[in-house]
């Protein structure tokens, strides 16, 4: 038997539904059976991937390594773009180490690089593992009006093995982003991922920093739950058989805190500016619900816990014969923003006062301008080492470029705009930030810091 078909509005369908739906079979039928060749195989005249490699080839201008590694150092502002997917990376031993890469797989090409490349003019390096992909990828680029296209023929591969600058996870039998990295003669810092906190990279997106004394181990930041908290304990036993004495939260944020109850069970004290406290006890909850949505089973036996110890302006550790300072030096990024200072080596765990590497959030209870404000008296403490609060370590002229030299760019910028009687709409439509595209996070957060640097002033003038 066959039933007819049925109408929206309840009418039924006769002969004439189910003889279009047969003839529509037909065609299609018809239309596969045309793509096959008398003989039965694929008709000659469609180009097969092989064919169209080569043909793409003719028409693309590849370097090899030797020639990437020179335009790495001569070319200004050369970004790179890894075509594989996303899960490739890590599978195939990282990525090029530079400072402009993106990893936009081939298939999001059209959507994705005009956004992180808005100038067509821009130097453009691509590639992939087997140079099947990024040629590909370079003509498209092409065609899609982009005049500076180069591929790398080699392939990563060529450049891992080769001994080159691979960014990637040095800490692949646990949790944490990268394994912790000497920075003095005590102390390590375990840099987290300059991207969103994600199930990948277990929520390990800001620097995990420790102390070694030989009186105990002072730790900054508890980590974003309870198994990235033991992961870094565990580099710590690595290193020390010192117990963990003090566990220092560089802010309220949950990257920085969820982990407490992990160091609490260790023996370890928490220790927190006054509005880190607040901040947990307003809104830790939404942090650990997000934690656990995004972290899912490796969010286990996290439990949300407050500070044992608060200070308002500082607290000293003294430790093995050093001297540690955990300063508030005003407001920054978020409620609570505090930095670590030893004095003895003028190196300075700034948090998340100082940026570089990746683009600094602004959020809806940052004052930029006491940030500003307060940058005076961070550079004030003269310190020749800065461990920031996301990226490696560095000095005052990174940080300053990234920080201070952004901020006081973006207020004359929404000043300008405000005096012209500008709008939230000309605020991201017509600040220009493309000087920073090539810092991680820019396309998450270049839009969100245009608008609510301008909400911040608009009422200013």
């Amino acid at each position: 038997m066959i039933c007819a078909g049925r109408k929206r509005d309840g009418q039924v369908n006769g002969p004439g539904f189910i003889g279009r739906a047969i003839l529509s079979s037909a065609l299609l039928l018809g239309f596969c059976a045309g793509a096959l060749s008398d003989s039965g195989g694929i008709d000659s005249e469609l180009i097969q991937g092989d064919a169209y490699l080569d043909q793409v080839q003719s028409q693309i201008m590849n370097v090899d390594t030797r020639q990437l590694q020179q335009m790495l150092k001569d070319v200004p502002g050369l970004v790179l773009l890894d075509v594989r997917e996303s899960l490739e990376v890590p599978q195939s031993g990282g990525t090029i180490d530079a400072p402009r890469l993106h990893n936009v797989s081939r298939g999001w090409l059209e959507f994705r690089v005009p956004e992180r490349v808005p100038n067509k003019n821009t130097p453009i390096v691509v590639f992939c593992n087997l140079n099947l992909r990024s040629p590909l990828a370079a003509k498209r680029l092409m065609d899609m009006g982009y005049t500076n296209v180069s591929n790398y023929k080699d392939g990563f591969p060529a450049w891992r093995d080769g001994g080159y600058p691979v960014s990637n996870d040095t800490a692949p039998e646990n949790m944490l982003f990268q394994a912790p990295i000497q920075v003095s003669d005590n102390v390590w810092s375990a840099i987290g991922a300059t991207a969103p906190p994600t199930y990948e990279n277990s929520g390990h997106n800001n620097n995990l920093s420790f102390i070694v004394t030989d009186q105990g181990v002072v730790v900054i930041n508890a980590g974003d739950n309870y198994l990235l908290a033991q992961s870094l304990h565990n580099e710590i036993r690595n290193i020390t058989d010192q117990p963990v004495k003090y566990v220092i939260l560089e802010n309220g944020q949950g990257h920085a805190m969820l982990g407490s109850n992990y160091w609490q069970e260790q023996g370890a004290e928490i220790v927190a500016h006054v509005d880190t406290r607040t901040e947990i006890q307003e809104h830790g909850y939404n942090s650990f619900n997000n934690m656990k949505e995004g972290r899912r089973d490796k969010g286990m036996n996290t439990r949300l816990v407050e500070p044992d110890i608060v200070f308002e302006d500082q607290y000293v550790i003294e430790l093995g014969g050093e001297r540690i300072e955990a300063l508030y030096l005003g407001p920054a990024h978020s409620p609570g923003d505090i930095s670590v200072w030893l004095p003895r080596q003028k190196l300075v765990i700034a948090g998340d006062i100082a940026f570089h590497e990746r683009l600094l959030p602004v959020m809806e209870h940052t004052d930029t301008a006491a940030w500003i404000e307060t940058w005076e008296a961070f550079e004030a403490l003269g310190a020749t080492k800065i461990i920031p609060g996301h990226g490696g370590p560095t000095d005052y002229d990174e940080v300053r470029k990234y920080t201070l030299d952004y901020l006081a760019y973006m207020r004359g910028e929404m000043a300008l705009l405000v005096e012209e009687g500008g709008d939230l709409q000309d605020a991201y439509k017509k600040v220009d930030q493309s000087d920073y595209s090539h810092l991680d996070t820019y396309f998450e957060l270049a839009r969100q810091n245009a608008g609510r640097i301008f909400r911040e002033m608009e009422f200013d003038f």
